[in-house]
Order: structure tokens, then C-alpha cells, then sequence
């Protein structure tokens, strides 16, 4: 870090923990809130809930040791009385606190067992003539062994050190009504006393909107650019020839919906371009997004250029080749399957049959993208679920080829503002469609305490001729989970014993690779009533005649993760039920998340509450792995700075390229991204 030398090792150490590198980031470094010391509360007025500053004199001082050693102190203020308490301390402390000692404290008041008191209060010794702070007292995001006092210096060195000067220029602040950048920051570190703490730390204030446009705008620069330069990277143009793709609609026992045409039109188009396709297709759950990567992969299949198909986990990668299979080997191509679970020996035979060309198509997992496995001629790159991958595994995967185009799916839906910050470098389709004959899923909340009528519900079901899902979030007990929570391995048993006429079936994830697909294949086949599974079963597996889910413990698990395992029934036409099963006592998120699941089938809807909920860490997954997360902006609040973000970039970068990457360096110098995958 350029700072000044007498900044020890140690706290360089401690500061770039803090993501601090350089002095700039330092001005960066915001307040998460402020303290009032610039005046100071009578003890009379204090109360309950308040944080206040008083002063005072110590009329008591002792270490107590019931229920705990403690140091407990009383300020007097004339006749009015404050506790103060100290769970720990130190000597030089108690020497601050001697009776006798004029002193001022700030800190929350509460009720305690000897009146109001006040616990681990900010202390300092003070008389009538010691000045109060001409400013509110910023509160920062620190580390162990970094006391406050040395990141103020630090960073208050920085504001009188740094040019301050705005990276954009004024006609456009003035049009969006937005503040100066220096005076915004200046406002932050050091608000004046008559700053409302409520505007600042609820983070509406002007100079806090100034911020936030400045990180949203960064970032939609920063997308653009990256978007701007995959344009100038030249792929193979992968025309179609129409044999393949036409052989295969027909042969179909159905018809694509407008939906799937739609985005199929979109994805072929991409594909005859001399530059890389790097577009992500959103289907909720049975949307029919793998017919529309077979047709792409065709198109490239027919330019005699390869496909690599990847998926996160062996049991959807499975379903994928199964299903290709179904279609593509009927038309000469049969696809070569490569796992982790594979043996040695077939291993190195699936590897040199995609190395010498001899298959044009791969299906597999994150094995596809293992140094031993090269591409003779790689054209085109499908992976699904894209968000469970992480940036370098992706990367890996493109990397194995000369730039082939790229089609990432998802069926976890992206709500607009989270599409228009995270994946404004990405062309974005959307089936927004479900194929016809599919019936609305009702959606029940069950209480754990009513478990015997849901098995009743599933024996009945089942006699009747439909099947049923059990699934349960864990495969074996954890000294870290509650005793009650229900594993598979128990719950199986438990369900074997409870319905004898019914054939249950056991899947989870450390099944070996073909005791899990025959289990699998006999569900599908009809052979057993219900199966019991982990979530392995959340994505890819279709079986029409399945029409009941329980989904056990439904409170621990995430409402993405909920939509898309009720999205493993109502895939025929019979009515479908999915039970969600809970545990008493709810927390309030999870008491929300039911909530928003039972009265949403909308997996868009879902998508925005989840991202109001909880954030868009979850949404976003492995995509944002060495990618800088909003710091300050809050997409659920600020979705109109966004949108002005948004206009601004692609106005700067058209008309003032020069201001444009001047913003970039201000906030982008020191981040390392991999926005290009």
C-alpha cells in the first residue's frame, strides 16, 4: 500500500483484510454507522433503547463477581443516577472509573437489575470545559486488533491527502440530481452534528445516493467493456443446414411451444455470428430447456464442429445423456459420457474419443473440464444450471477450445433488476412458457406434529396408481442439526415400515453412480410406489405419473431450492400436490419463505421475493466467485439508480470514453474480475 511509512506491517496486514490495499481504498472504506457525541444528554432524560452521551462523576467502583466479575461503576449527574458495567476490563480502566473521576459515556441505555445502566459504554475523562465533537463519530467495518481511532486517522489522512475530484462531469450530475463526489464522501466520514444518523444510516441521504450510482454505474461500465471486447474475439460462424435440427422436430412427440421457438430463433441466430454466443436461457422448472440445447447442439453438430454439454451434478448430467441419447442416436450421433464416477478405463476411452474427433458430442460434469481431457475441434460449450459453477470451472471448459460460443441455462429465474446489474455483459432468453397439458401443483403447509395423516396421504395416493417423492435435506444425523431432524436413511425405514403394501425406494447423493441410476430408472419405470430421496432429485428428473412430493424439514431449505423440487410433479395430467412439512418453532425468514412458496407458482415472483428476503448471493451462486458483490447498493431499494446507471453507461462509453474509463479506475483499479465467462 502507497501509505505513509509509519503505517506498521502489521496493520497493512490487518487493513487488507479489510479489502484496503491502497490509500484510495481507504476513502471507500464507509461508515456502517455514527455515534452522537456532539452533545450531551441530561441522565434525567435518558431512557430505555436510547443511545446517548452523558457525563458525569464516579461515586462507586468495584469488581463484582456475581453472577460474573464484572466491573460495575454509578455516574451521578446531580441527583440523577447511571450504572455503567464492564464484563470485561482492564487496570488502566478501573483506574478512568475511580470514584471521584469526572467522565463522559456513551452507549445504549437499558433497564437492568439496578435501574438504568448502560453496558461497555465508550468512556473518557471529561470535565464543563472539554469541547463535544463538532461531528457525528463514524462507526467502521473493522478487524480484530484495529481499534477505531486508527482508521479514522488513517482515513481522515486520506480525504486531506487525495484529490477528490469527480470522475463525471457536472451538466450530468446536474441533470441526474446527483451531489459531488468529494463533498458526498466528505458528508460520510464526517456528517456535521445537524445530519439527520436516521437518513445516513439507513442509507437514503443525498451523499449516499451518490455513492451507490457511482458503484451501480462502475459496474455497468465494466459489464459493457467486457461485452464490447468478446464482440471483437472471433468464433467459428455456425450456419444453419437445417437436415439435423428438421429430423429431429419431427421425429418428436410433441411440438414446441411460441416460447421455445422464440429463444431457439434467438440461440441459432447467435450461433451464425463470427463472435462468441455468450447468452444465458431462463425456464422455470419443466420450461423445456434441454430440447432447445439439443437443437443447438445440432446446429453445431451439422458445421462439424463439437459440443460439450456440462451439468453440476452426475445425477442431471446422467439425465441429459439418457435423454440426447433418446433423440441424437436415432439420427447417427451417439454422445460420449464422462463422470468422476467412471473407472479408469473408461475414463481414458471417453477422453480419446472427444481428443481424436470421433464423437461430436460430450455430456458430463465438472470432468469434462480436467487437464487430461483435450477437444479435437470444440465449437460449442452448453452448461446448465450455470450458477452452481464457479468462474474458473467455466472458463476451464471455454478454454478447451478457440473461442467456441456458449449457452448457460438456468431454471432458477433472475429477477429483472438482478439480470440487468449481474448479467448486463450476457444476451439474456427467456421461455417464459410451460408446455401445454401441465397441471397447477397445489401447495400445502403440514405442521411435523400432523406426520401419520401425510403417510396416510401418501398411501392412499400411490394406491390409487400415481406415485410420490419423500424428500428430506440431509442422509445422515449431524451432532450439529437437532436430534428430530429427519435423515433419509431413517426416514425410509421409518416409511417402510409404516406403508408394507407400498415399494419404496432409497436415493441419495453417496449412492454409488449405478445403484442410484437403477433406483432412478426403476421410480421411472413404475416399479416402485414412492421414493425417498435427498435433493439429488431437484433437478432433471421427469416422471409424469409422480403427482405427490413431501418435502420433509421444507423450513431449512431455500426458496429456489423448494420451487424447483415441487417442479418435479405436475408433469403429467393428473392433479398434483406438493406437501411441505415444518418444523414448530418457525423463524421469521422461514416462516416468510413458506409463505411465499405457498402463494407463488411463479417462479419469476419467487426469484424477487428470494432476492428481497435474502439478498442476491444466493441467486447469482459461483457466477460472482473474484467478483466484488454491491457494496453499498441495494438492488431491492435502488432499482431506479440502476436504471440510470444503466442509461449512463451506455451514453458515456458512446459519447465520453475518456470519462468513462476514469470512473472504471476509480472503483474497478484493484478488482480483479472474470466477468468475460
Amino acid at each position: 500500500m502507497s501509505t505513509p511509512s509509519k503505517i506498521s506491517p502489521t496493520t497493512l496486514a490487518k487493513l487488507a483484510k479489510l479489502g484496503i490495499h491502497h490509500r484510495a481504498d481507504l476513502l471507500l472504506h464507509l461508515p456502517l454507522r455514527y455515534e452522537d457525541e456532539t452533545h450531551l444528554t441530561p441522565i434525567a432524560d435518558a431512557q430505555p433503547g436510547m443511545t446517548v452521551q452523558v457525563q458525569g462523576v464516579i461515586t462507586h467502583s468495584e469488581v463484582m463477581f456475581r453472577p460474573r466479575r464484572s466491573l460495575v461503576c454509578r455516574l451521578m449527574e446531580g441527583h440523577e443516577e447511571l450504572t455503567l458495567r464492564f464484563l470485561n476490563f482492564y487496570p488502566s480502566q478501573q483506574k478512568q472509573l475511580a470514584v471521584g473521576k469526572q467522565i463522559r459515556a456513551i452507549g445504549e441505555v437499558r433497564m437492568g437489575y439496578f435501574g438504568l445502566e448502560m453496558v461497555h459504554p465508550k468512556c473518557r475523562t471529561a470535565d464543563d470545559d472539554t469541547p463535544l465533537q463538532q461531528s457525528l463519530t463514524p462507526i467502521y467495518p473493522t478487524t480484530a486488533g484495529l481499534a477505531q481511532p486508527v482508521l479514522r486517522k488513517l482515513i481522515n489522512n486520506a480525504l486531506e491527502t487525495i484529490p477528490l475530484t469527480d470522475t463525471l462531469p457536472a451538466p450530468l450530475l446536474k441533470r441526474l440530481k446527483l451531489a459531488d463526489f468529494g463533498d458526498s464522501l466528505r458528508l460520510l466520514h464526517n456528517p456535521e452534528a445537524d445530519v439527520s444518523a436516521t437518513a445516513l444510516e439507513e442509507h437514503n441521504h443525498d451523499a449516499w445516493r451518490r455513492i451507490k450510482f457511482d458503484e451501480l454505474l462502475a459496474q455497468q461500465l465494466s459489464m459493457r467493456v467486457h461485452h464490447r471486447e468478446r464482440s471483437k474475439r472471433i468464433a467459428p460462424a455456425l450456419p444453419p443446414h437445417q437436415k439435423l435440427t428438421a429430423a429431429l422436430l419431427k421425429k418428436l412427440p410433441f411440438k414446441l411451444t411460441g416460447a421455445q421457438q422464440k429463444v431457439w430463433k434467438e440461440i441459432a441466430h447467435d450461433l451464425t455470428q463470427v463472435h462468441p454466443m455468450q447468452r444465458l436461457l431462463l425456464g422455470d422448472v419443466g420450461s423445456g430447456k434441454t430440447i432447445v440445447a439439443a437443437l443447438a447442439a445440432l446446429q453445431a453438430i451439422e458445421n462439424g464442429y463439437q459440443v460439450a454439454i456440462m451439468a453440476p451434478t452426475e445425477i442431471l448430467a446422467e439425465q441429459h445423456y439418457l435423454k440426447l441419447s433418446e433423440w441424437l442416436v436415432p439420427l447417427g450421433i451417439e454422445p460420449v459420457w464422462l463422470s468422476g464416477s467412471l473407472k479408469k478405463k473408461e475414463k481414458t476411452a471417453a477422453a480419446e474419443r472427444i481428443a481424436s474427433g470421433d464423437t461430436l458430442l460430450a455430456i458430463g460434469t465438472h470432468a469434462l473440464f480436467q487437464a487430461s481431457v483435450e477437444f479435437n475441434k470444440l465449437g460449442l460449450v452448453i452448461v446448465d444450471e450455470q450458477h452452481k459453477f464457479g468462474v474458473q470451472q467455466r472458463l476451464s471448459l471455454r478454454n478447451k477450445g478457440d473461442e467456441p460460443h456458449q449457452l448457460m441455462m438456468s431454471a432458477t429465474p433472475i429477477p429483472r433488476t438482478l439480470a440487468m446489474s449481474y448479467y448486463a455483459d450476457l444476451d439474456v432468453s427467456v421461455i417464459d412458457e410451460l408446455p401445454p397439458g401441465r397441471t397447477p401443483i397445489v401447495t400445502k403447509l403440514v405442521s411435523d406434529a400432523r406426520r401419520d395423516e401425510v403417510f396416510e396421504r401418501v398411501r392412499a395416493a400411490c394406491l390409487a396408481g400415481r406415485q410420490a417423492y419423500w424428500v428430506c435435506p440431509l442422509i445422515e444425523e449431524s451432532d450439529a442439526l437437532e436430534v428430530e431432524l429427519q435423515n433419509a436413511i431413517a426416514t425410509h425405514q421409518q416409511l417402510t415400515e409404516a406403508l408394507p403394501e407400498l415399494n419404496v425406494g432409497l436415493a441419495h447423493g453417496r449412492l454409488p453412480s449405478a445403484e442410484k441410476a437403477a433406483v432412478m430408472a426403476a421410480f421411472k419405470a413404475g416399479e416402485l410406489h414412492l421414493l425417498v430421496a435427498t435433493t439429488v432429485i431437484e433437478v432433471g428428473v421427469d416422471v409424469p405419473n409422480a403427482s405427490l412430493m413431501v418435502i420433509d424439514h421444507a423450513e431449512r431449505m431455500g426458496l429456489a431450492q423448494l420451487h424447483q423440487l415441487r417442479g418435479r410433479v405436475g408433469r403429467g395430467a393428473a392433479e398434483s400436490m406438493c406437501v411441505l412439512l415444518f418444523m414448530q418453532p418457525l423463524s421469521e425468514l422461514a416462516r416468510e419463505r413458506l409463505k411465499v412458496i405457498y402463494e407463488n407458482t411463479d417462479g419469476f415472483v419467487i426469484a424477487q421475493q428470494d432476492l428481497q428476503l435474502r439478498g442476491p448471493g444466493e441467486l447469482l451462486g459461483a457466477r460472482q466467485s473474484g467478483v466484488a458483490m454491491l457494496r453499498f447498493a441495494d438492488l431491492t431499494e435502488d432499482e431506479d439508480l440502476l436504471e440510470q446507471a444503466r442509461l449512463t453507461a451506455d451514453e458515456l462509453l458512446r459519447d465520453a470514453p475518456d470519462v468513462a474509463r476514469a470512473h472504471l479506475q476509480r472503483w474497478m483499479a484493484n478488482k480483479h474480475d472474470f466477468l468475460q465467462v
